[in-house]
């Protein structure tokens, strides 16, 4: 089985010329799957059933993976089969007919309105961690950026109205940014930021180095519990809101797409479905019924 796993992986680097981060990621989603298969005594991949696949997705909705994290799993797993398939190592794709998760099913929670605004007031901007904070949470909603992109932004990339953003795989892109997100950059620059600091990335931590993904996930989880959101939220759930937002009071598609980064609409559509669930949701809450 191991060895599958191997030509498969190198498959994907050699000939699908896919970004090293994705290869990375592939290769632990695939890793994940074998490890289930192995607790469940499956030792041949031409052994796997459908209901497997399936158990798998289900395990990592249960270990609170994103629902990104989800659906990229099932797109490596639906890979391997398809590889095995055609060098002739299975007799039959068993992902064949398994749908990808439909995204707007999987979706992590949203926040509202009123929530956004308690958790942007949730660091204390009268120290450098907070106002550091409270510029990161704001650029994240104001802008929908990644938290990749956004620690990867330096001091030159924003302006009075535009952020300059890096996105996968190298893509640039020019994203409208809020006032209310510039003046907390302003702030964080201006108060506790020194002329001398030769770091030229835009947030640092206070060590000086520029700030990773794993601290503004913390970060966003200790800020969410401090303003009461019992939701389960990460850096993405304020891109996701963003998004929501947008659609729900009337932005185009297209424009959110091109807003997000996204290289298919497909995925930016996702979006829809949010905002026909929470009209859903509203209806069958609120709708007086006889």
């Amino acid at each position: 089985m191991q060895q599958w796993i191997e030509d498969f992986l190198s498959y994907l680097g050699s000939e699908k010329g896919l970004a090293q981060n994705t290869l990375i990621s592939y290769r632990r989603d695939v890793g994940l799957f074998v490890e289930l298969l192995k607790q469940r005594a499956i030792s041949s991949l031409d052994a796997v059933r459908e209901d497997d696949v399936i158990l798998f997705l289900s395990v990592l909705k249960d270990r609170k993976y994103a629902t990104s994290s989800i659906c990229r799993a099932m797109v490596a797993v639906k890979m391997l089969f398809r590889f095995l398939k055609r060098e002739k190592a299975i007799a039959k794709d068993v992902t064949l007919h398994l749908d990808s998760p439909r995204m707007w099913q999987l979706i992590p929670e949203v926040l509202t309105i009123s929530e956004v605004d308690l958790l942007l007031k949730a660091p204390d901007d009268s120290t450098a961690d907070g106002a550091r904070d409270s510029a990161i949470l704001k650029v994240i909603y104001a802008s929908g950026l990644r938290v990749s992109e956004v620690c990867g932004l330096n001091l030159h990339d924003v302006d009075d109205q535009i952020v300059r953003v890096r996105g996968k795989g190298g893509k640039e892109r020019v994203v409208p940014i809020a006032k209310l997100a510039v003046e907390a950059i302003d702030h964080y620059l201006g108060r506790y930021r020194t002329q001398t600091d030769k770091e030229t990335a835009l947030f640092v931590s206070s060590k000086g180095k520029r700030i990773d993904r794993t601290m503004v996930w913390k970060k966003v989880k200790a800020y969410a519990r401090a303003a009461g959101i019992a939701k389960e939220i990460s850096p993405h759930t304020l891109r996701h809101s963003f998004a929501t937002h947008l659609l729900e009071n009337g932005a185009d598609l297209r424009v959110i797409q091109e807003m997000l980064g996204h290289s298919s609409i497909a995925t930016t559509d996702r979006y829809t479905h949010i905002s026909q669930r929470h009209l859903t949701e509203a209806f069958e809450a609120f709708h007086p019924r006889p």
